[in-house]
């Protein structure tokens, strides 16, 4: 059985950046912070961390119950934000799940940054989430590699056993394909996010694509 683990942001869809533009929200809602956050890397990066970094860019004590808080609020104002901006399904995305969901041989789960629930709610909005069986999110790990194991044994709970070799990590950042190495998997990088194939090139994925837009060779390549 293949195993395809997809990130969200930049592989499979663009917000419109209504993820950031909810933390936002979340902050004001919460704490009352209305200066803007500078300088927080997000791209590759867990919520977890990002969150992390924001509240204490703002100085605000990282307690559990300022956690929640922000968390709840965040959540809130997600769903708000998708339907507000104008975001969409990236090139080649919708045909390529639904030809890789509806083998037998293949199985497809999620790797990402996201919190699950700000996860679902994403792939909701975009009638994506149906196509996905189990995942790994950024709810509660920093390293993005803790991630990739997180799914890696969702993956064999959810199906017995599998091999790495059949395993697959499809993001848009180095990070993707870092975490895709630790968990012994192969990797396809696609340039749709924030960085280009130049970017990415030197990160040695096994397979590199600008967009998914040719899903032949995209499904060529991940089942061959």
């Amino acid at each position: 059985m293949r195993v395809f683990l997809f990130d969200i942001d930049g592989t499979m869809l663009n917000s419109g950046g209504a993820g950031q533009a909810a933390m936002e929200n979340a902050l004001e809602a919460a704490f009352g912070v209305t200066a803007q956050t500078e300088g927080i890397p997000v791209a590759g990066r867990t919520d977890r961390a990002i969150t992390t970094d924001m509240l204490r860019f703002h100085g605000i004590q990282h307690t559990d119950e300022n956690w929640t808080r922000f968390v709840a609020s965040y959540l809130t104002y997600l769903p708000q934000q998708l339907a507000a901006r104008d975001g969409l399904v990236l090139p080649g995305v919708v045909e390529l799940l639904s030809r890789l969901s509806g083998r037998t041989d293949c199985v497809l789960g999620l790797l990402t940054g996201n919190f699950r629930r700000g996860a679902e709610m994403k792939l909701t909005h975009y009638d994506l989430l149906h196509h996905f069986r189990f995942g790994g999110y950024g709810d509660v790990h920093h390293d993005r590699d803790d991630v990739a194991r997180e799914a890696l044994s969702c993956g064999r709970t959810h199906l017995n056993t599998v091999d790495c070799e059949d395993i697959w990590v499809l993001g848009d950042t180095p990070a993707d394909v870092k975490c895709g190495r630790a968990i012994g998997a192969k990797v396809v990088a696609v340039s749709t996010g924030h960085y280009s194939s130049d970017d990415l090139k030197p990160t040695q994925p096994d397979h590199l694509f600008s967009d998914f837009a040719d899903v032949d060779a995209v499904v060529r390549a991940l089942t061959s």
